[in-house]
C-alpha cells in the first residue's frame, strides 16, 4: 500500500496515531522494529544531527529533502516530514510540496512562523500574517500529485497570540484546505480540548520529549489525549535526546576506563553486531546477494 493511502488509513482509524520523531537510519528503522506503524521526522534532530547547529533556520530546502528521501526509503511505515515555514513565499511552497512529495514522504508540516524560523518551543519567534500562511496551505494542496499526501498546518501564534489568536488561524487552515492542523507549544489539556472542539479536520499534538516534561506543553498520557479528540501525537525530541543521553554515558565510562588499563566490557550499554546488522537488514542482504552471486546458473548463449 502506498504510504501516504495507509497514513489516511491510520489517521481515519479508532487508534490514536503515535508518530516517534526520526532523524537517521537507526532511528527509522528502530521505530518500525518496535511496531510503531509511522514516523514523522524531526526538523530540529536533522538540523542538530547533520549540521551541528541549533533548530533556527540554518537547513537548507536541499539538505531537508536529502535525508527525508533516504529515512523514507528505509521502512515500509509511512514517514511524515517538517517542511519547515515551505522555503519561502506560496509560489516556492508549491514547488517545496512537489520535492517533498518525490522522497516518499507521506506528507508534509508547514509552519505560519517568519523566515528564518526556530524551534517552536524557543523565545523570539514571530509569526507571519494568517493570510499567507492560508495561501500556503493552498499552494502545496494544489502542488501535490496525490491527492492522499498530507498536508499539516502548523500554527506558532499561541506565544504570541494567545489561544484565540490560533484558534482563529487553524479555522482558516482549515478551510485553505490543510489535512491536519497542529498547535505548537500548546498549553495543557483545557487548550488541546477547545482547539479539538474549534476544527472539523484532525488535531495532531507536539509532545517533545515523551517521558521528560520541558516549560510548555506539560506531558499528558496519550490515553488521555485520545479521550480529549487527538488523533496524532508527535515525539520530535525523544529519540534525539535519548541517543544523546545514551552517548554521552558510554562516552564517559570510556573515559574512565583508559587510566585505569583494565579491559571494561559492558554489553549493558551497546548494541550488539548482530544487533546492528538485523537492524540493517544485513540478512536480507547477503540473500539478495547470494541470489545474483551465483554463476553457475547463467546461460551462455551458443555461438
Amino acid at each position: 500500500m502506498k504510504p501516504t493511502k495507509r497514513i489516511r488509513e491510520l489517521l481515519a482509524g479508532d487508534d490514536i496515531l503515535v508518530s516517534p520523531g526520526v532523524y537517521d537510519g537507526y532511528s527509522v528503522r528502530l521505530v518500525e522494529k518496535m511496531g510503531f506503524k509511522t514516523a514523522c521526522t524531526t526538523g530540529a534532530g536533522l538540523a542538530n544531527s547533520r549540521m551541528g547547529m541549533e533548530d533556527v533556520g540554518i537547513m537548507g530546502l536541499t539538505d531537508n529533502l536529502d535525508a527525508c528521501r533516504m529515512i523514507a526509503d528505509s521502512v515500509s511505515i509511512p514517514v511524515m516530514a517538517d517542511a519547515d515555514t515551505g522555503y519561502g513565499n506560496p509560489a516556492t511552497v508549491w514547488h517545496a510540496t512537489r520535492r517533498f512529495e518525490d522522497t516518499g514522504v507521506a506528507g508534509i508540516n508547514i509552519e505560519d512562523q517568519v523566515s528564518p524560523k526556530r524551534c517552536g518551543h524557543m523565545a523570539g519567534k514571530d509569526v507571519i500574517d494568517m493570510r499567507e500562511m492560508a495561501r500556503k496551505i493552498e499552494a502545496a494542496c494544489d502542488a501535490r500529485r496525490d491527492d492522499d499526501f498530507v498536508i499539516l498546518a502548523r500554527t506558532d501564534a499561541i506565544a504570541l497570540e494567545g489561544l484565540e489568536g490560533a484558534i482563529k488561524r487553524a479555522k482558516l487552515y482549515e478551510k485553505a484546505g490543510a489535512d491536519l492542523i497542529f498547535a505548537d507549544a500548546i498549553k495543557g489539556e483545557d487548550q488541546i480540548k477547545a482547539l479539538v472542539d474549534a476544527v472539523d479536520i484532525p488535531v495532531s499534538v507536539n509532545m517533545g520529549f515523551g517521558l521528560r516534561s520541558r516549560p510548555t506543553t506539560p506531558l499528558i498520557p496519550i490515553a488521555r489525549m485520545k479521550e480529549l479528540g487527538v488523533r496524532r501525537v508527535t515525539l520530535p525530541r525523544m529519540l534525539p535526546a535519548a541517543a544523546l543521553k545514551a552517548m554521552e554515558t558510554v562516552l564517559a565510562t570510556l573515559k574512565e576506563a583508559i587510566p585505569t588499563g583494565e579491559v571494561v566490557d559492558r554489553p549493558d550499554l551497546m548494541a550488539s553486531i548482530d544487533d546492528i546488522w538485523g537492524l540493517m537488514g544485513f540478512n536480507e542482504f547477503r540473500d539478495l546477494e547470494a541470489r545474483f552471486n551465483d554463476l553457475d546458473g547463467v546461460e551462455i548463449p551458443a555461438d
